[in-house]
C-alpha cells in the first residue's frame, strides 16, 4: 500500500513526487514512456528558473526525477490499463500487476494529434516546436513558419514577432477561430486556406511545403516551424468515467488540484492550464502534492514545505 501513486513522470508528476516523498509519503510514480513526453523531446531549454545555461528537456527531467528518488520516491515504467478510484483505497491496474494507494495524482499530460505532418516528429526539437514562449529566442533574426487556425496560434505569432526576422503564418481555414479582430502583424505573411504538406530537412528544419486551396504547392525556406494545430487532448481516457471531466476530457479540479472524488488529484496538462510551460506544470505538481499531504494526514489546511 502506497500513500500516493503518481501517474505520469513529466514535470508535473516529477515535481509532485519530490514534494510527496520529501513529506515522508510512500510514493510510487508510474510512467509508460519516460522519453516520449513533450518536455523529454524538447531539444533546448534556457528559461527554467534556477537552471543556468541550456539543457535538453530530458536532462531537466532527469534532474527532477533523481531529486525525487533521493527523497525516497519509486519510479517504474509500465503501461496502465485501468484504475479503480471510487473507494477509499485506489487501485491502479498495469501490465505488471496491481498497485494500491490512499491517493492518486493524475499527471499524464496531453496526447498529440492523431496524425503528425511528415517530417514533424523527426525534426521535433531540431527546428520544430510547439511553444514560442519556450523556443522563440533561439530564432533571433531567422525566418519561421507558424501553422495554426486559432487564437493560440495568433498569440504565438505575436510572441515570435519579438525575435524572428519574418513569420509565415499558415492558416488552414478561411479565418482564425475565436479571433474577432486581427491585430497588426508586422514582418508576417498570412496564407489563408493553405495547408502544410511536409516539413523539410534531414537533421534540422530547412523549409515547409504548403498547398493552397486550388492545389498549388510551394516550398518556403525557413529555420523553424511552430505547430499549433488542434488535436492535443489530455491523457485521461483510462479514468473511464470515474472522475468528472469537462467536454474535452480535461479534469475538473479546484485551486488545490483536487477533483470531487476524494483522494484523486490532477496536475499539469490534464487540466485547463492558462499556458503550457514546464514551470507551470511543476507548480501544479507541487500544489497537488501538498493537497495530498493534507488529505492523507487529515489536516485542516495545506502545509507548505520550507526546509
Amino acid at each position: 500500500m502506497y500513500d500516493v501513486i503518481i501517474i505520469g513522470a513529466g514535470p508535473a508528476g516529477a515535481s509532485a513526487a519530490i514534494y510527496t516523498a520529501r513529506g515522508n509519503l510512500k510514493t510510487l510514480v508510474i510512467d509508460k514512456a519516460p522519453t516520449t513526453g513533450a518536455l523529454a523531446m524538447t531539444h533546448k531549454i534556457a528559461n527554467y528558473p534556477g537552471v543556468e545555461g541550456e539543457l535538453t528537456g530530458k536532462e531537466l527531467l532527469d534532474k527532477m526525477r533523481n531529486q525525487a528518488i533521493s527523497f525516497g520516491a519509486e519510479f517504474i515504467q509500465t503501461q496502465i490499463s485501468a484504475v479503480d478510484v471510487e473507494d477509499e483505497t485506489k487501485y491502479v491496474f498495469t501490465a505488471d500487476g496491481t498497485y494500491e494507494a490512499k491517493a492518486v495524482i493524475v499527471a499524464t499530460g496531453s496526447k498529440g494529434r492523431n496524425r503528425m505532418l511528415p517530417g514533424e516528429e523527426k525534426l521535433l526539437g531540431r527546428g520544430v516546436s510547439t511553444c514560442a514562449t519556450c523556443d522563440g529566442a533561439f530564432f533571433q533574426d531567422k525566418e519561421v513558419v507558424v501553422i495554426g487556425e486559432n487564437e493560440e496560434a495568433l498569440d504565438e505569432v505575436l510572441a515570435l514577432g519579438k525575435f524572428a526576422s519574418h513569420i509565415h503564418f499558415i492558416i488552414p481555414r478561411a479565418e482564425l477561430q475565436g479571433v474577432e479582430e486581427m491585430p497588426e502583424l508586422p514582418k508576417t505573411t498570412l496564407y489563408y486556406r493553405t495547408r502544410p504538406v511536409e516539413i523539410l530537412g534531414e537533421n534540422k528544419v530547412e523549409g515547409v511545403r504548403i498547398r493552397d486551396n486550388n492545389g498549388g504547392e510551394q516550398d518556403i525556406v525557413v529555420d523553424g516551424v511552430f505547430v499549433f494545430l488542434s488535436g492535443s487532448k489530455p491523457g485521461t481516457d483510462f479514468l473511464d468515467g470515474q472522475v468528472p471531466l469537462d467536454e474535452e476530457n480535461f479534469m475538473i479540479l479546484d485551486d488545490f488540484m483536487q477533483s470531487t472524488v476524494p483522494g484523486v488529484f490532477g496536475a499539469g496538462e490534464v487540466r485547463r492550464t492558462p499556458v503550457k510551460q514546464a514551470v507551470v506544470a511543476a507548480a501544479d505538481g507541487a500544489i497537488a502534492a501538498m493537497a495530498v499531504d493534507k488529505y492523507i494526514n487529515k489536516r485542516s489546511k495545506v502545509v507548505p514545505q520550507y526546509k
